[in-house]
């Protein structure tokens, strides 16, 4: 018996993957600008809003570019919150990898950490997430922790191991409340707390 597979590709599916692939490896080998920063913000937020706007003919609303229900997602944010802090206090304390890693960054906390992650959590809890669960519905939690976790892997080994758990984790938070901005917000708090407790400004 043999099987014939035919295919059905979903173009809006192929510029998605194509595009956010191309963003990430353009990040890591070039700089734009005056700072990473800000080319963060062009690659993974400005684009793929243009892309949506402008390509896909749809609202950005539809990729979690919105408030959502801001009564779950503010509960899920504050839930997080609650949850990391003693873990990422004992990490910490524990890992001298991640202290080293982390401690030179905290000139410049909060705003850097919040424009360092804003695009970033666009790209993952916005752009890939709506648009996979299009086709492969509540599956793009998974999908889009895939290319989370790989995009850590020049960082501590513990936190990427981590981040294949924690991508699905900040998807659901956006798909729960139907909003890329929770788990922005959470991620934000714990980037920040954790820079603050690598160069023992906290605890």
């Amino acid at each position: 018996m043999t099987f014939q597979i035919k295919p059905s590709l979903d173009w809006k599916i192929a510029t998605i993957t194509i595009l956010s692939t191309t963003l990430l490896i353009l990040d890591d080998y070039h700089l734009f600008t005056s700072s990473k920063l800000i080319d963060r913000n062009i690659l993974y937020l400005l684009i793929p809003l243009f892309t949506i706007i402008f390509i896909f003919r749809e609202s950005p609303a539809r990729y979690g570019f919105q408030f959502g229900d801001w009564r779950e997602g503010l509960k899920l944010t504050i839930l997080a919150i609650l949850l990391m802090t003693p873990i990422l206090w004992w990490l910490l304390r524990a890992n001298t990898g991640m202290q080293d890693y982390y401690a030179y960054l905290a000139p410049g906390l909060p705003w850097n950490t919040f424009l360092d992650l804003l695009g970033w959590e666009f790209l993952f809890r916005g752009f890939l997430l709506f648009g996979y669960a299009r086709k492969f519905g509540d599956d793009a939690l998974w999908i889009q922790a895939v290319p989370f976790a790989l995009a850590h892997i020049d960082k501590p080994e513990i936190e990427t191991l981590s981040t294949i758990f924690g991508g699905f984790v900040f998807g659901w938070i956006a798909w729960r409340s139907k909003s890329f901005l929770y788990p922005f917000l959470i991620h934000w708090y714990i980037g920040s707390l954790t820079i603050l407790l690598a160069a023992g400004i906290l605890g």
